[in-house]
């Protein structure tokens, strides 16, 4: 089943097809983003705000959001256990 959690200003990315969930300070992630935005393999998710994190996702696309990378993977992780106790509740 399809885990999905909100990036922020409504916007939802499936947790099962993250990689990666990085901070877009370091020069690296810049010329990730930066490349990706030319081949428009780049989701800016970020509503016009700074860009926080940077979600590297298994299609090589890099989705942008305003939320800091502890928020979403905060969020990602809450998913995954809530769906682990969901899954004990039902066995």
């Amino acid at each position: 089943m399809n885990k999905l959690i909100h990036i922020g200003f409504g916007n939802i990315v499936n947790t099962e097809k993250i990689i990666a969930i990085v901070s877009p300070d370091a020069a690296p992630i810049k010329r990730l983003v930066q490349k990706a935005k030319e081949t428009g393999m780049a989701i800016d998710a970020t509503q016009g705000r700074k860009t926080k994190s940077v979600l590297v996702m298994e299609n090589s696309q890099v989705v942008l959001s305003a939320l800091l990378p502890e928020t979403i993977a905060g969020r990602a992780q809450a998913g995954l256990e809530l769906s682990a106790l969901k899954e004990d509740t039902i066995e």
